[in-house]
């Protein structure tokens, strides 16, 4: 059997319905089987990401219970497959109560074979997303980054950087939107470094006020101030031979950043009410999701300290951005948190997959986050809804084959190279590097008129 299709198990008992669904489809690698032990046996041997299954199975081929039997065998085998069960005409009761046990989709007789095979191509594509989901739960994750789940090519290049500059002791500035996952990054820059022995230390500028942030940036000495009973060690200290990492550096007082930049240039700090210099060996990395320049120009941050920050810019762009993440991560989140609430759900209905991919998510991962967490404990089947989530119907997903998306793509390419040689199909071909009979052929298979009425040579 060919290893490129996708694979479809068909379990219908009529022959002639048999060859109707073959024939239907036949872009697929399908197998087909009559009754449930062929089609337990068949699952076993080729396991099929989708099972198209009549409710009617032999020997009660009239009645529903072998069916139902059926749709639960073959979950509890291979609890990933996508069952679309067929049931009779009107009979909507049996159809729901299949979804609510576990089946991805319903479609009752008789079938309207556009409808069918768009359900088909849309549990393929749904299977194909979860497994890849389960691949980055397991650690099989495309983002060489631990920690970090990503798919999308934007934010695969910033865990490359991640990757080259964790070795080498430069100062890193990590930009974004809030809840993008900046100390993430930190985090992984200490992690692959010489340093990851030694403590990485956080701290959010803008959580602590003014006059507390000098003395839990740089320490104290006793009777520095009121109430200051004992010497104390500041962040910097703490995260000595390590990473230390300044959150919402955007916030920090102009005096303290002087106080910074003098770190950054000497490697020695004062204490608080000290004025003993102490030598420190750390790394910083720095985060803010302001725009450092526009605080220049507006006097609220020193221009020599950005530089002294920025030797490497590391910008994580927003979740809106980075195709095919928010599904990939809702998935991910959906199993953590399942686990941990002791309800674990079988995945997304193809509502909330629309809902997560049209969403603009404005608080980024740490918005999505939060929203499956409280899904997992407001969903009342094994499926989480777009309700569930909170979120409005989503366009539906477009699912296009891979003849449709090459047929899209040399079309697009044809009329880009016309439009290039001014409707030359010679200088066309040259562009695009094929013959003019070949690109004649391409013009004509994809309903592009030939310039003038030209016949091919």
């Amino acid at each position: 059997m060919s290893e490129d299709r996708p694979r479809l198990l068909i379990v219908e008992d009529d022959a002639g319905l048999q060859k109707q669904l073959r024939w239907t489809f036949d872009e697929y690698e399908v197998l087909q089987a009559r009754n449930r032990a062929e089609a337990l046996a068949l699952l076993r041997r080729h396991e099929p990401a989708v099972v198209l299954q009549d409710l009617g199975l032999p020997p009660d081929p009239e009645g529903v219970a072998e069916g139902f039997e059926s749709l639960r065998e073959i979950l509890a085998l291979a609890p990933p497959t996508k069952v679309i069960v067929v049931t009779g005409h009107a009979d909507q009761e049996n159809a729901l109560k299949a979804v609510a046990q576990g089946a991805y989709d319903f479609c009752q007789k008789p079938l309207d074979q556009a409808l069918l095979r768009l359900i088909v191509a849309r549990a393929f594509y749904i299977h194909g997303l979860e497994e890849q989901n389960r691949q980055l739960s397991g650690g099989l994750s495309a983002s060489p980054i631990q920690g970090i789940i990503a798919t999308d090519a934007g934010m695969l290049r910033v865990c490359r950087l991640v990757e080259k500059v964790a070795a080498a002791d430069v100062t890193v500035l990590v930009q974004g939107e809030s809840g993008t996952g900046k100390e993430l990054v930190a985090r992984a820059l200490h992690e692959l470094s010489p340093r990851r022995k030694g403590r990485f230390v956080a701290i959010n500028c803008a959580a602590i006020p003014e006059q507390l942030l000098e003395s839990e940036l740089f320490g104290h000495e006793k009777g520095a101030f009121t109430g200051a009973l004992k010497t104390t060690q500041g962040k910097f200290e703490i995260a000595n031979g390590g990473t230390l990492f300044l959150d919402e550096i955007g916030d920090m007082p102009l005096a303290l950043q002087a106080k910074l930049l003098r770190f950054l240039q000497a490697r020695v700090i004062e204490r608080v009410g000290g004025r003993d210099e102490i030598a420190v060996d750390v790394r910083v990395a720095c985060a803010t999701n302001q725009d450092l320049r526009a605080l220049i120009a507006a006097q609220r941050f020193r221009e020599d300290l950005y530089y002294r920050i920025s030797e490497v810019p590391i910008t994580i762009p927003p979740l809106r951005e980075r195709a095919g993440d928010a599904v990939v991560l809702a998935s991910v989140f959906l199993q953590r948190f399942g686990a941990q609430q002791g309800s674990p759900r079988r995945g997304f209905t193809p509502a909330a997959l629309s809902a997560i991919q049209s969403y603009a998510w404005p608080g980024n991962v740490r918005e999505l986050e939060n929203k499956i967490k409280t899904a997992v404990i407001m969903a009342d089947g094994p499926l989480v809804s777009e309700t569930d989530l909170g979120l409005a119907a989503g366009k539906p997903v477009q699912v296009l084959n891979l003849k449709e998306v090459r047929s899209q793509a040399e079309r697009q390419a044809a009329l880009q190279a016309l439009a290039a040689a001014d409707g030359n199909v010679s200088k066309a071909a040259a562009l695009l590097g094929v013959s003019r009979p070949t690109l004649y052929d391409l013009m004509d298979r994809c309903g592009i008129p030939r310039p003038g009425g030209q016949e091919p040579e």
